[in-house]
């Protein structure tokens, strides 16, 4: 039976991330805050772990999910061949709301779905999250919802639709943000956005002028 946690609670809140630390080591998924919306996470590092995800949002290894991290240094563990323009975007906006795909380091043991060789890579500004991020490693994390649907803004939402799937919600309240993360794409050169989001597109480029917008992410 799925258990939440009131973590604005400061009593409750060592609890919660206590019974998220245990069900993310047994591969079971939980339902956590982030700074844009509340999102559904699991152990990276665990191929099962990111099946139960995919299944609970019913989302196919064709969209595989990006993976949350606690320190910009962890990215050069998880990616290779990282761009300077990538490396530039992280200082300015990590932690925040800004996505970047690139190249996966090949020697890692794990299984995301489709990526094609990629990561997507991002750092929460959300300190919870943050601190479970720190207790647990890189999380496969995407928003707590099922596909098509909205993305959940308050743990009441994401358990309406994610229901049992999930073994522990912590609820920190609503998330004042509908918008997901900005994501680019750093893998092919000068970095494109490829999902617009809460990051607009001139503030990426006062930081690298040459980031570019794919069209068909533009409103999505």
């Amino acid at each position: 039976m799925s258990e939440t946690f009131d973590v604005t609670d400061p009593a409750v809140r060592q609890a919660g991330l206590a019974a998220a630390q245990e069900a993310l080591h047994r591969g079971e998924p939980v339902v956590l805050p982030t700074d844009t919306v509340y999102g559904i996470g699991v152990d990276a590092f665990s191929p099962q772990a990111v099946a139960v995800l995919l299944a609970a949002k019913g989302r196919s290894r064709a969209m595989p999910p990006p993976v949350l991290v606690a320190r910009e240094e962890v990215m050069d563990a998880l990616a290779t061949e990282i761009p300077d323009s990538a490396r530039a975007l992280a200082e300015a906006f990590w932690p925040g709301p800004l996505t970047l795909i690139l190249s996966a380091q090949p020697s890692l043991a794990w299984d995301l779905g489709e990526t094609r060789g990629t990561v997507a890579l991002r750092m929460p500004a959300d300190e919870l999250a943050l601190e479970l991020l720190g207790l647990v490693g890189p999380m496969a994390v995407s928003s707590a919802n099922r596909t098509g649907q909205p993305a959940a803004t308050t743990v009441e939402q994401a358990r309406d639709m994610l229901a049992e799937s999930v073994a522990v919600y912590l609820d920190d309240g609503e998330r004042s943000s509908t918008r997901p993360s900005t994501i680019l794409d750093c893998t092919q050169g000068a970095p494109v956005v490829v999902r617009d989001g809460a990051l607009p597109l001139h503030e990426l480029q006062a930081v690298v002028p040459d980031v570019t917008s794919d069209d068909a992410s533009t409103g999505s």
